[in-house]
């Protein structure tokens, strides 16, 4: 840990670095520090992991798991902290949400040299240079440090760990600065992640409606605008609302649904203004706005706020399909089988060609492609957008009944074909891949290409004569690359094909869908959810009684889970939950009677229920070799003034009876000490005299002698014993176990 900022050096000769004779003290400030838990973003181990601060700070891991034992460096950056104080970033035992962070790597460092942790200060800040880095605009920083499994009192094998933030030691009540990212070494894993689902598979994803937007009129096609983020709907009159009018260009709030704009009127034939329909959505405008065709050829352009669309009325017959152009300023448009470039300012064609039949087509501006369905034909041509020339028909199956939609997807370049009850997907070179079949009519695709997933609205044929037919369509999600479903199938009750084609919209990352309901004259908001997946389970333990036990477990999921932790007394015939354990990390000290006991966490959301695999404790007896003597054993007592002990065992050859409790998460050192002091405070791996005044220390980081290195580390023994030692037997005493 970097040292606090001390006395500034006097006097002539060599100058010391300031911060060197309280370092001691930053470090007791940094112990005395309880993290709470940031969310962790992303559960795939081979990437960067995220956690969120309690002022929406962002703190991110380069790598999390399989680090190397022996010593990884990682990257850590943040952004969104305060800048009016400063934090340290460091590698610490997680002792759970609003728990006391201690032991860390790097124990008390005096040179203000350590690559254990990073000090990050105001810009500014009198400590900033040498001993602290500043803050980057918006409160960001970006460091790297050296960690690894075990040192200083730490052991990430046997306790779990996380990469932290916290207030530095100038504001150290402050816990809103705290965020935490658990990490974990190669071999050293706490168990399979996972867990198994109970009601539903663990990370089951499905589909939510969570609201119903009925101010558009009859929807027919949507765009979620990706700079305004607003929701662009293209709707048409409700026939059973004759009396009022309601075609144009919506623009909705796409929280709520609320119409915050719309745009009624379009220039006709004549170039005069006329209200209008919007039938199909081309593309985005930069900043905000749509292109959109209006009926029966015209080609116009609006956003938000606009009282009338700009636009051109074009010659021939009517427009059946558009899609954004090659250059800034066009847009392609068939109108049947007729394929044009057309200027949006003029309507001027600047190229066209006439293909065998066919009224529908998809762009694929990053391989120079359109593809072009004849369903009448049962063909797909491939149109070279260079040339402008046909350079290739594929067969289209099954083409002889109800034509659906043609959508590439932009990632892979593969393009996706509803026919009737079934999707087509052609990879990019028009090779057929898959067939997917479903019980209702593929009407739209959307496509998630960083999520890297695939939607399909079908929608019921409406005739309840017919036995195929409920009057209910369906969501369907995909993965993209293989095909297989990527979650549960959607019930869509009333969405059918009588009044008009369903649509849809993908929010990027696939977390908020869209989907129209023509006949119902109605647009859903569906949310994801995702049962729980553990991340992080426990693992088997063995301890003497008497010492402190840790269970980690995580989970990830959306509504973000809840987790109650359950104990067996028999061997896993009953479980039951423990009161108050309701937090990842469930510690307690444990007793003989334990032994046997089996432990697992379950985690609900709305979704579903996940478990961990049942781990057992094994409990030996403790000996007095290997607690120390008199009050230095259990780390729950304290005497002449000693600090509280972190795993709670001394070294086995002093005596202890009157130095008190050892500070530190092993307690191992105190070595052959006097009765006068063997046992005191550890601080960084060195074990001080606990009742003289005068002591020397036995090794680690403060290996120095005097009485100023003397009076720092009994102040951070003072620190120490008046937080830790208090914070410990409150949590025993709600542990709430057998």
């Amino acid at each position: 840990m970097t040292p606090t900022p001390g006395t500034p050096p006097t006097g002539p000769g060599r100058p010391r670095r300031p911060g060197r004779r309280l370092g001691a003290a930053a470090v007791a400030a940094l112990l005395l520090a309880a993290v709470p838990a940031g969310a962790a973003v992303s559960a795939d181990a081979a990437t960067p992991k995220s956690a969120t601060g309690p002022q929406g700070q962002k703190l991110t891991v380069s790598a999390t798991t399989g680090l190397d034992p022996a010593g990884a460096k990682i990257r850590v950056t943040g952004e969104g902290y305060g800048t009016t104080s400063g934090i340290y970033v460091a590698l610490c035992k997680d002792n759970g949400a609003n728990r006391v962070p201690s032991p860390c790597l790097g124990g008390a460092d005096m040179s203000g040299g350590s690559k254990n942790s990073q000090w990050i200060v105001p810009k500014g800040d009198p400590y900033e240079g040498e001993l602290a880095l500043p803050f980057g605009p918006g409160g960001t920083f970006d460091v790297e440090i050296e960690i690894r499994s075990e040192g200083d009192g730490l052991d990430c094998a046997d306790v779990p760990c996380s990469v932290v933030t916290r207030a530095d030691h100038r504001a150290s009540g402050d816990r809103t600065q705290d965020v935490r990212i658990p990490v974990t070494f190669a071999g050293q894993e706490p168990g399979e992640p996972g867990g198994e689902g109970v009601d539903v598979p663990a990370g089951t994803v499905s589909y939510k409606p969570v609201a119903v937007f009925t101010s558009a009129g009859k929807p027919l096609d949507l765009l979620l605008h990706p700079d305004s983020k607003k929701l662009y709907v293209g709707a048409d009159n409700i026939p059973d609302t004759a009396d009022t009018d309601e075609r144009g260009l919506y623009v909705l709030n796409p929280e709520d649904g609320k119409a915050e704009s719309r745009i009624t009127d379009a220039p006709g034939s004549t170039g005069a203004l006329r209200a209008s329909a919007a039938a199909r959505i081309s593309g985005p405008l930069p900043g905000d706005g749509v292109v959109y065709n209006y009926p029966l050829r015209g080609v116009g352009s609006a956003k938000a706020g606009d009282t009338a669309a700009t636009g051109v009325w074009l010659a021939g017959s009517t427009i059946t399909d558009i899609a954004p152009g090659t250059a800034p300023g066009t847009v392609l448009v068939a109108q049947g089988a007729k394929l044009s470039e057309i200027e949006r300012a003029t309507g001027t064609a600047t190229r066209s060609l006439t293909l065998p039949g066919g009224t529908q087509f998809a762009a694929d501006h990053a391989r120079g492609a359109v593809w072009f369905s004849d369903f009448a034909a049962g063909k797909l041509h491939r149109v070279d957008l260079a040339s402008f020339a046909v350079t290739a028909s594929f067969d289209l199956p099954g083409t002889d009944s109800i034509a659906g939609f043609t959508e590439v997807d932009p990632a892979s370049g593969a393009v996706w074909v509803g026919v009737n009850r079934s999707v087509l997907v052609f990879d990019a070179t028009g090779k057929p891949v898959k067939t997917l079949v479903g019980k209702d009519l593929a009407r739209d695709a959307a496509f998630d290409a960083a999520g890297g997933r695939a939607f399909v609205a079908w929608q019921d044929g409406g005739d309840l004569s017919d036995p195929a037919n409920d009057n209910n369509g369906t969501l369907t999600v995909y993965d993209s690359t293989d095909f297989t479903p990527a979650a549960k199938d959607l019930s869509l009750p009333g969405n059918q094909t009588q009044l008009g084609a369903a649509s849809l919209a993908v929010e990027p990352g696939g977390a908020t869908v869209f989907v129209t309901s023509p006949a119902e004259g109605k647009i859903t908001r569906l949310t994801r959810q995702v049962s729980p997946l553990v991340t992080q389970a426990p693992a088997d333990r063995s301890v003497r009684a008497g010492e402190e036990v840790a269970l980690t477990a995580r989970a990830e999921g959306t509504p973000e889970p809840s987790v109650r932790w359950q104990v067996s007394t028999d061997g896993s015939q009953t479980w039951r939950e423990l009161d108050g354990a309701t937090e990842p990390v469930l510690t307690f000290t444990a007793k003989s009677a334990q032994d046997g006991y089996r432990y697992r966490a379950e985690f609900r959301n709305d979704v579903g229920t996940t478990r961990t695999a049942p781990v057992t404790l094994t409990v030996t007896e403790a000996t007095g070799g290997d607690t120390g003597g008199g009050n230095g054993g259990s780390g729950d007592t304290t005497t002449a003034g000693a600090a509280t002990g972190g795993d709670g065992s001394t070294g086995g050859d002093g005596d202890g009876s009157d130095g008190g409790t050892s500070t530190g998460a092993s307690g191992s050192s105190g070595g052959s000490g006097s009765s006068a002091g063997s046992s005191g405070s550890t601080v960084g791996g060195g074990s001080v005299g606990g009742n003289t005044g005068a002591g020397t220390t036995s090794g680690g980081s403060l290996a120095a002698t005097g009485i100023t290195v003397i009076s720092v580390t009994l102040l951070a023994a003072a620190l120490l014993g008046g937080g830790l030692l208090i914070h410990r037997r409150a949590r025993r005493r709600t542990s709430g176990l057998a």
